[in-house]
C-alpha cells in the first residue's frame, strides 16, 4: 500500500498525519498519486472562491453602490459634457461604476426623478440645492461641472425684427427648458432689467435639444432662454439675437453681480453619507473628465462626443465649446464666493416666500470629495 506524501495539497481545514516513509516507498522516484474524497472538494470550494474574489480588481468591490441611476437635464447640452466626457471614455468604469445618464428635458425634472427615487443622483443648477433646503429638502452638491451658468438669452429675429429694448417683450412667449429650472430663473432676471415680472410674459417649456430650436423656428415662441449648442444653432443663422450671455466669467459676473456657479452633481444627504466611496468615485470620474477638458483639442471632442450630440454640425458644436470653455470648472470646486453669489440670488426667486429652513450656505455643498479628487488627478 503506497503512503500520502506529507507535501500532499489538503482543503482547508483538513489536515494530514505526517507518515514516516517505508523503505518500499523510498526508493520509488515514481510520483505519488492522491485520490482526494468528493467530499473534500466541496469542502474546499467556499475558500477557493473567496481566494478567486480577492483576485479581482479592486474597483470592482470598493464602491457601496456600483450601479448609480443620474437624471440629467439635457444630456447632450455642453453644459453636461463633462458628464459625456466621463460615460465616453469609460472614466466611471475606471472607478467601478455602471453609470446610466437618465436624459430630461431640464433640471427640475432631473430632480423630481431623484426625489421620486428613479434616479440616484441628479445633475443640474447649484441653485437647485438652495431652495430645496428652503423648501425642507436637504440635498448637497459635491462636484462642480461649470463656474459661470452659460445661460443665453436671445429674440427671435423674425418674431421682433426691430427689437430695441426688453421692454418690447411685454405679453410674448418665452421659451425655457421647464418650469422651476435655470433658464427660467435666467429669465427671470433679464426680463426684470428691463421691467418686466414674471407675470408679464408666457413661459413655455421647449427643452434643450432641437425641439427647442424648433419651436423658434414655427413661432411657437419670440424668445428663448436657453444653453448650448442650441444657442449657437439658432445664432450662427441669424435667428436670433443674443442680449444677455453668462458663457462666460465676465458675462456672469455683468447679470449677476459676482461669480456664479452654474451646474453640478447633487444628492440628499442621506445618499451621500450612506455611500461616501460611490460618491468618491463619481467625483473622481468628473474631475478626471474636468481635467481632459482642459488640453483637449478639436479632433479630441469630435471623436469623444457622440455624433448625435452635434445634431449634425460639428462646426457649431466645436464653436460652441469655444465660448463655453472658459465656464467649465477647471478642478470640480467651488468657490465660497460663488456660494453666496448664488445664495444671494437664490432668495430673489420667490421674494416674500416663507422658508422651512435658512439658507446656510455650507449645508447645501461640500469640496471634500472634489478636493480629493483633485489630488489624485493634479487637476
Amino acid at each position: 500500500m503506497r503512503a500520502r506524501p506529507d507535501a500532499a495539497v489538503c482543503a482547508p481545514g483538513l489536515t494530514w498525519a505526517p507518515l514516516r516513509p517505508t523503505a518500499a516507498a523510498s526508493v520509488s522516484l515514481s510520483p505519488v498519486r492522491v485520490h482526494r474524497p468528493r467530499r473534500r472538494l466541496l469542502a474546499a470550494a467556499p475558500w477557493l472562491a473567496l481566494l478567486a474574489a480577492a483576485g479581482r480588481p479592486a474597483a470592482q468591490t470598493r464602491v457601496e453602490k456600483p450601479h448609480v441611476t443620474l437624471a440629467v437635464g439635457g444630456k447632450a447640452a455642453l453644459y453636461y459634457l463633462p458628464l459625456t466626457i466621463a460615460k465616453q471614455l469609460k472614466f466611471f468604469d475606471d472607478e467601478g461604476l455602471q453609470v446610466e445618464l437618465q436624459d430630461h428635458a431640464g433640471g427640475a425634472l432631473a430632480q423630481q426623478a431623484m426625489l421620486a427615487g428613479q434616479a440616484d443622483v441628479a445633475a443640474g443648477a447649484y441653485e437647485h440645492t438652495i431652495l430645496l433646503r428652503q423648501r425642507g429638502q436637504n440635498c448637497r452638491s459635491f462636484v462642480l461641472l461649470g463656474r459661470a451658468p452659460q445661460l443665453v438669452f436671445g429674440v427671435g429675429s423674425r418674431a421682433l425684427p426691430d427689437f430695441r429694448h426688453v421692454a418690447q417683450l411685454r405679453g410674448r412667449r418665452i421659451g425655457i427648458s421647464w418650469p422651476d429650472s435655470s433658464t427660467q430663473w435666467f429669465a427671470h432676471r433679464v426680463l426684470a432689467r428691463g421691467g418686466l415680472g414674471p407675470s408679464d410674459v408666457e413661459f413655455v417649456g421647449v427643452g434643450t435639444s432641437l425641439a427647442a430650436v424648433s419651436a423658434l423656428r414655427e413661432g411657437r415662441i419670440d424668445a428663448l432662454a436657453n444653453i448650448d449648442p442650441v444657442i449657437s444653432m439658432l445664432a450662427f443663422r441669424g435667428e436670433i439675437r443674443v442680449i444677455a450671455d453668462t458663457r462666460s466669467l465676465r458675462g456672469a459676473q455683468d447679470l449677476y453681480g459676482g461669480p456664479m456657479p452654474a451646474g453640478c452633481l447633487y444628492a440628499p444627504q442621506g445618499f451621500v453619507l450612506r455611500y461616501p466611496r460611490t460618491v468618491q468615485a463619481l467625483v473622481n470620474a468628473v474631475v478626471r473628465a474636468l481635467k481632459w477638458l482642459q488640453t483637449a483639442g478639436p479632433s479630441d471632442i469630435v471623436r469623444a462626443v457622440p455624433e448625435a450630440y452635434m445634431h449634425d454640425d460639428r462646426a457649431v458644436y466645436l464653436a460652441a465649446l469655444d465660448k463655453a470653455r472658459e465656464a467649465l470648472s477647471p478642478d470640480g470646486m467651488l468657490s465660497e464666493d460663488g456660494v453666496l453669489t448664488a445664495h444671494r440670488v437664490a432668495a430673489q426667486y420667490a421674494p416674500g416666500t416663507p422658508s422651512v429652513r435658512s439658507a446656510a450656505p455650507a449645508a447645501t455643498y461640500t469640496n471634500e470629495f472634489a478636493r480629493r479628487a483633485k489630488l489624485k488627478f493634479q487637476a
